[in-house]
């Protein structure tokens, strides 16, 4: 018996150690309470049975008792997801007590892994000693995290689900104290590694204290001595690291360091047990449960202001009907990130949009949940989002024309979280469902050739014949110059993209296109994409162009700069402006996008920890594309 919730990290090694038990006559239940990650999807695929549970719904207890019932053995062995079994015979030498028929429940020992902090080490090492035991009444104690009870004294009593915690002790407690003996074999061993922050250790001792009084082995006079006891320990702590036994752990640090450490640690154990001693009672209020089992947060970038930005733990919001929640996998840096972070987008200068947020607009992700009258998305389903979100009812919506929607919102730009976070929650009529063979990394770019897509049929509106070749000018090779210059040319145009950066133009190379750096040539095209937002190179657009030239401007910003329309009037050109794109766009990008060579654009691939050095590259202009990896796949299993 397994429970989870977001362990894809520890799981797979956990079932793959249980595979190579010398006991064999077993079944494996994973029950999982409403994981946000890949962890459902590991279990299906490795364990026996599934049985996911609402989040709503857990306690310990609870969700113990929902996966028991589904089983057929005679003794139940739990252990917490987070765990790895230390040799192949752990799960032989937990089950053997129990074939005396005095023993309820056996558990075993517990040691520290390589990531867990020092203190706990210390704990576990006092906690679960080298030395076999059986305990009797008044020496309450085991822990499910590495335990194995009878099945048929757990139908007679099962395990209590309205606790916080404690719902092992509680059960040996309760059949100890009717002759039957809790076995401590030590020789049943496992690592259990706990990865948690600060605020989760409080709210775990918080919730076994809560537990502790309810069952009445800790009373509110256990709160006042918890700060000397806890003190009492960090000296201790302190002196384990000074006088090392052999067995010290897996921890290497400096003095200062391990100070610091367990001093914090010291410190939020003993608030979490205080508060939780003088708080009493049991939860009744599902929602406060849910806040104290579950941590619904995740890793953010959030600019808090101009040259403000740091990694921030934020709530993930609640999927309310019409939503989606994605688990983002790759997010691709653009120019407008950097301009929010710098201060300088028009939005955030003129009081359109407002910091806080989280950047990011050009992402790509799984779906992981859905709320009510989202009918076209299923969990597991690859997708990427539209950026520019509108109301979708007033008149200018009704006219398709969305950057008019005086309550539009744009994803990572003006008020609405973007993809730099592991998780996003949006209106799902703005999802959009990828091809299962599509290649997330890939479809990161699928926002910008959207944006591309839109300038250009609007371009393309302007052509009486839109079936005869045209030849083009794509003034800008950058990323988006460059899908502008790939998609007319996949589209059978003649095109010549122009950029002052020869590592740009490289990028061209074999493909057909031609290249130049000098824009003097700029009069032998009728038709002319601007894509830099450079006031000197639009300048030489419209002196430069032929008369009748069809001139497309996606560019921003444009710089402040006098100019005289003469030559576009007296010459009968045409300017043509395009920001954003639409549903429309986003499917045709889906449709366009394998059809594109994009290996320009996907040579730079960081961990979200380093969003400054990405944003720095972006800024050099080495390369086409600077992609963040958010939350870490396996290459084969990020498509």
């Amino acid at each position: 018996m397994i429970r989870t919730f977001n362990e894809e990290k520890f799981l797979p090694d956990l079932l793959a150690a249980i595979e190579q038990q010398a006991y064999r006559d077993y079944e494996t239940i994973v029950v999982d309470s409403g994981s946000l990650d890949r962890t459902r999807k590991i279990a299906a695929q490795k364990a026996d049975k599934l049985l996911p549970i609402e989040s709503r719904d857990f306690t310990f207890g609870h969700s113990l008792n929902v996966g028991i019932q589904q089983t057929s053995g005679k003794y139940i062995v739990i252990v917490s997801a987070h765990t790895l079994p230390f040799d192949e015979h752990w799960l032989g030498n937990l089950v053997e007590p129990l074939h005396d028929d005095n023993t309820a429940m056996v558990y075993g020992r517990q040691l520290g892994g390589k990531s867990s902090k020092f203190s706990e080490i210390q704990d576990m090492r006092r906690t679960f000693g080298p030395q076999r035991s059986v305990l009797r009444p008044p020496r309450f104690f085991a822990n499910n995290a590495n335990s194995a009870v009878r099945k048929d004294l757990w139908q007679q009593h099962p395990f209590d689900e309205g606790l916080l915690g404690l719902e092992d002790i509680e059960w040996a407690k309760y059949w100890m104290e009717r002759s039957y003996q809790v076995v401590y074999e030590p020789r049943a061993a496992l690592y259990h590694i706990h990865e948690e922050n600060w605020r989760q250790i409080r709210r775990r001792y918080y919730r076994e204290a809560v537990a502790a009084r309810w069952i009445g082995i800790q009373t509110t006079l256990h709160a006042v001595v918890n700060p000397f006891l806890e003190l009492t320990r960090l000296v201790l702590d302190w002196g384990r690291f000074l006088y090392p036994a052999k067995d010290r752990g897996t921890n290497r640090m400096r003095f200062r360091d391990m100070a610091r450490e367990t001093i914090r640690f010291r410190l939020n154990k003993s608030m979490g047990t205080m508060k939780g001693l003088l708080d009493g009672g049991i939860m009744e209020n599902p929602n406060v449960r849910k806040e104290i089992f579950f941590d619904r947060t995740c890793k953010a970038v959030v600019i808090q202001g101009a040259q403000q930005a740091a990694i921030e733990e934020i709530e993930i919001p609640e999927v309310k009907p019409g939503d989606a929640l994605i688990r983002v996998a790759y997010e691709a840096v653009c120019s407008t990130d950097i301009e929010i972070y710098e201060g300088t987008l028009g939005y955030y200068q003129n009081g359109t949009a407002k910091y806080p947020i989280v950047p990011g607009h050009e992402f790509s992700g799984r779906v992981v949940s859905v709320g009510p009258n989202v009918n076209h998305l299923a969990v597991g389903d690859c997708v990427v989002v539209e950026c520019i979100q509108s109301c979708g009812t007033c008149e200018a919506c009704q006219r398709e024309n969305y950057i008019a929607c005086k309550q539009r919102t744009e994803l990572g730009v003006i008020g609405r979280n973007g993809g730099y976070a592991e998780y996003v929650v949006v209106p799902g009529r703005y999802v959009h469902r990828l091809p299962p063979d599509f290649d997330l990394m890939k479809a990161c770019l699928c926002e910008p050739l959207a944006v591309a897509l839109k300038g250009l049929k609007r371009l393309r509106r302007t052509w009486r014949d839109r079936k005869a070749q045209r030849q083009v000018a794509v003034v800008g090779a950058g990323s988006l110059g460059h899908l502008c210059a790939r998609v007319l040319d996949l589209w059978g145009h003649r095109v010549t993209a122009f950029d002052h950066n020869q590592e740009r133009l490289g990028y061209f190379a074999g493909s057909g296109i031609n290249v130049s750096e000098d824009l003097s040539g700029l009069g032998d095209f009728e038709n002319l994409v601007e894509v830099t937002g450079n006031p000197d190179a639009l300048d030489a657009i419209l002196y430069q162009s032929p008369p009748g030239a069809r001139i497309l401007l996606l560019g921003l910003p444009y710089a402040h700069r006098q100019y005289t329309f003469e030559n576009i009037v007296a010459y009968d050109k045409m300017l043509v402006g395009s920001v954003g794109s639409a549903a429309k766009h986003f499917d045709l990008a889906i449709e366009l996008l394998p059809q594109i060579e994009t290996d320009a654009f996907t040579g730079k691939v960081l961990p979200l920890s380093m969003f400054k050095e990405a944003w720095e590259i972006t800024k050099n202009g080495k390369h086409l594309k600077t992609i963040l990896r958010i939350n870490d796949s396996p290459p084969d299993e990020s498509n």
